[in-house]
């Protein structure tokens, strides 16, 4: 039986990958008309702000590497250099992504609305990019979403909110119906629905906590409420797009995954509804209070401990099923890697989360495997939509290269940041702030350095690859 995979209105040709059969295969439909030249544009942003935050990260790298440090502006130029690296690699780099996959995934209305909604969020992360080096103000490093107190950056971070509104309500109005039968395709296409709706919600949490935490809280405490509630609900927005990359990949590279549309579409509904909850935890606790705070931490444990590890679970049985059948066609291989070290990432951070105890490094290590696992995911997947989008396919054997070396990098960035912890080195400092007394403590954070060069080096190699096959995509007759 074939898969539906023409979204409902959608009149223009699609590029077409999959057919449903047995548990399901799990396709998107590409567009190809203005819908996909805004994809494009969102795409563009989010390679940039990549690429801007891997050079931010050489400072980082560099800053926190025992015997370099001393040679950097000390303190605040850490801080403020990192508060640019988390915005543009995490938010900016999310957000974009989002814009390009929700623009595929709608009808034609409202496109200049999302016109708006990019020039709005170029504008913006421009902004935040350049703050370090204009706005002399102090870096607050509260969770989620860390802001340097000046108003370059407040301004650049402000825009690019207006933008991203606007992207999440042209979302809201201009996504097409899933119906009622859920395919592989109709499965991704509510998973996609969904982040859209997660991301609503979280503007509704950012404008609440806004309004209501106090603005004569000293800075840090009072950044720390705003996004708090906000930024917990985007990590149920940016799982559910790396679901849907997975699913997406595995089924791309030729894995059959053994698992059912509806088993999936259940999983994201689950998700769903720990986002609708958020509301709930708002109208029954003060902003400011511990309840809020905590409820807030549950509602991300509960709502994403399911999901996350059946579908995980799925893809590494429908890989090794594949691996034994033979060797991968060349052209896949890239989605692949992308794939495995994506689950590898974000598996080993989940790992680390339950070895938390007290503020060290461990905190970083998880959350810098969690999210760098969503970013090769989406990495590869900017690896399908390329030959889709117009451009030409990535190179095999250098994009392999490029997951191999981001993955590696990570993994001993992660591992450096756990073993330093492990002796209690402080998270959020650098230099000589991070009082490394005995040889062990100065080899992990060595070895977090060298990673963390080790990731620029991949991530910057994703640029490459992709302007690669910019430059070398079919010219029309």
């Amino acid at each position: 039986m074939k898969a539906d995979v023409t979204a409902p209105a959608a009149q223009a040709p699609v590029a077409r990958i999959g057919v449903d059969i047995a548990f399901g295969r799990y396709a998107l439909a590409v567009p190809r008309d203005e819908r996909a030249r805004l994809a494009t544009g969102w795409l563009a942003l989010g390679v940039a702000a990549l690429a801007a935050s891997g050079l931010l990260a050489v400072f980082l790298a560099l800053a926190r590497t025992p015997g370099v440090g001393r040679f950097l502006p000390a303190g605040d130029f850490f801080r403020t250099v990192l508060v640019a690296h988390v915005d543009l690699s995490v938010l900016v780099w999310f957000v974009s992504f989002a814009g390009a996959i929700w623009s595929l995934n709608s009808t034609t209305r409202g496109l200049a609305l999302g016109r708006a909604a990019h020039a709005l969020s170029v504008a913006g992360s421009a902004a935040i990019a350049v703050a370090p080096f204009l706005d002399p103000a102090a870096p607050i490093m509260a969770n989620y979403i860390p802001v340097i107190d000046g108003p370059v950056f407040k301004a650049g971070l402000g825009v690019f909110a207006a933008g991203a509104a606007l992207l999440v309500a042209r979302g809201l109005f201009a996504s097409p119906l899933v119906g009622t039968r859920l395919d592989g395709a109709g499965t991704l296409r509510f998973g996609v629905n969904a982040a859209i709706v997660a991301g609503a919600v979280a503007l509704l949490a950012f404008a609440w906590s806004g309004v209501t935490v106090p603005r004569s809280l000293e800075p840090r405490a009072y950044y720390e409420l705003v996004f708090w509630g906000g930024g917990h609900v985007l990590q149920f927005a940016w799982t559910l797009l790396l679901l849907v990359a997975w699913l997406l990949l595995a089924d791309a590279s030729g894995v059959r995954v053994p698992i059912s549309p509806r088993v999936v579409a259940m999983l994201f509904g689950i998700q769903l509804v720990a986002v609708f909850a958020t509301t709930l935890v708002y109208l029954a606790f003060d902003v400011t209070s511990v309840e809020h705070h905590r409820l807030q931490t549950w509602l991300m444990r509960i709502g994403g401990a399911l999901a996350i590890p059946v579908v995980a679970a799925a893809v590494i049985v429908g890989l090794a099923r594949r691996l034994r059948e033979g060797r991968f066609e060349p052209q896949t291989r890239p989605l692949l890697a992308a794939l495995v070290v994506s689950l590898a990432l974000f598996g080993v951070g989940g790992a680390i989360g339950f070895l938390i105890e007290g503020s060290n490094v461990r905190i970083p290590a998880h959350y810098h495997g969690a999210i760098v696992g969503v970013t090769i995911a989406l990495m590869g997947l900017a690896y399908w939509l390329l030959p889709r989008l117009g451009a030409a396919s990535p190179r095999p054997r250098l994009a392999v290269w490029q997951a191999a070396l981001y993955g590696t990098g990570q993994l001993m960035h992660i591992a450096g940041l756990l073993w330093s912890g492990g002796y209690g080195v402080q998270r959020k400092v650098s230099g000589g702030e991070q009082v490394l007394r005995t040889t062990s403590e100065v080899a992990g954070m060595g070895l977090m350095g060298a990673g963390g060069l080790v990731a620029v080096i991949g991530g910057v190699l994703f640029v490459v690859v992709v302007a690669l096959a910019v430059r070398d995509r079919p010219r029309a007759a």
